[in-house]
């Protein structure tokens, strides 16, 4: 934010967030207001996991400059590499319109190489959407972990272009479906949620950083990194347009989805104007999440001293969804007669 920004209160939030969405300006953190403590009894919940698939994108004709290529990755020898610029030209360039399935690991290699050493950023996309496509493949996202490559990649996260920091993020999306990698991708967790806070509402940079955030959330494991974030994913959904709102509540279903996030989640700070999302009018698949993420936090229940501490925050997400007094205890049993079947069985679900 520039100098002399003044962060507004909740009461502000929704008329700021709409000139914010307006104007495409960078969007502000809102951030999670805590310290409220209490036992709370939890009951069970139907786990939803989401994920988010391989980001599949075709790369283009890159011609690399003679020399460029280390004669080592990681450890890894890079064999076979012709002295002729030519030939080094031609292999290169073939490598990149190689069938992602078709790569070997001395291709892996190369093009973690060129990633380091090129100052176009251009080619750096281009090698970023090349081993992002690769990474499709179990076997290469073991191997790029294996190079050290998971550190390369997530390097160009800061990187001065936007295509690049955008094709970063597609790569470490392919490349966080592997287990074993999420371990190292853990700490660049801020450094995502940063990208979201800075770039305009709807851009791709956002959609491509909540779709790794998604990956990121789908074991109970990380999901702890990102709890300071709700305030910031519940105020993004009411700005958003289907597309993003759809990929915020991916994260957030699978973050309500363990029982230990819950007291935390129903603190954040949320939008007033979230309710009006429970409506005939809203998106099927935006809508179904939304019942299910209200759903897994309807599933809890807040010792008293617990919900007596958060009816003092009438900000609180506990107060805007969850308390006797939120108009969304008179908005669910409309949709009851929604057209799509599975919303009016998910909405008689959360009565049940």
């Amino acid at each position: 934010m520039g100098d002399g920004f003044v962060a507004p209160k909740l009461g502000n939030m929704k008329a700021v967030l709409g000139i914010l969405a307006g104007a495409g300006a960078s969007y502000g953190l809102y951030k999670l207001v805590r310290g409220i403590g209490g036992n709370a009894e939890k009951k069970n919940r139907t786990k939803k996991v989401e994920r988010s698939g391989p980001d599949n994108r075709a790369a283009g004709n890159v011609i690399l400059e003679p020399g460029s290529l280390m004669a080592k990755v990681s450890g890894f020898n890079v064999v076979g590499v012709p002295k002729n610029p030519s030939q080094v030209t031609a292999e290169a360039s073939n490598i990149l319109t190689k069938s992602p399935g078709c790569l070997e690991p001395r291709h892996i290699g190369m093009l973690l190489s060129l990633l380091q050493s090129s100052p176009n950023a251009s080619e750096r996309s281009q090698v970023l959407i090349t081993l992002g496509n690769s990474a499709a493949f179990t076997v290469n996202q073991d191997l790029i972990r294996e190079f050290g490559g998971l550190y390369v990649i997530a390097g160009f996260l800061t990187d001065t272009s936007a295509d690049v920091r955008l094709q970063t993020l597609n790569a470490l999306n392919n490349l966080s479906m592997n287990i074993r990698n999420q371990e190292q991708l853990k700490v660049y967790i801020p450094q995502v949620l940063e990208l979201i806070e800075i770039s305009p509402v709807n851009s791709e940079l956002q959609l491509a950083a909540l779709r790794l955030l998604t990956n990121m959330s789908v074991t109970d494991k990380h999901q702890h990194l990102m709890r300071n974030s709700v305030t910031l994913f519940l105020s993004l959904l009411v700005v958003s347009n289907e597309a993003l709102q759809l990929q915020v509540l991916k994260v957030l279903v699978n973050m309500s989805s363990n029982p230990d996030m819950i007291e935390e989640i129903v603190q954040a700070q949320a939008p007033a104007s979230l309710v009006l999302l429970f409506d005939g009018c809203t998106n099927v698949s935006v809508l179904l999440r939304l019942l299910t993420f209200v759903g897994n936090l309807m599933a809890w229940t807040p010792s008293a001293q617990v919900a007596q501490a958060l009816r003092w925050r009438p900000d609180s997400l506990f107060c805007v969804l969850l308390d006797d007094s939120s108009q969304l205890h008179y908005r669910l049993p409309q949709l009851l007669s929604h057209p799509d079947g599975e919303v009016k069985a998910q909405v008689a679900r959360i009565f049940a």
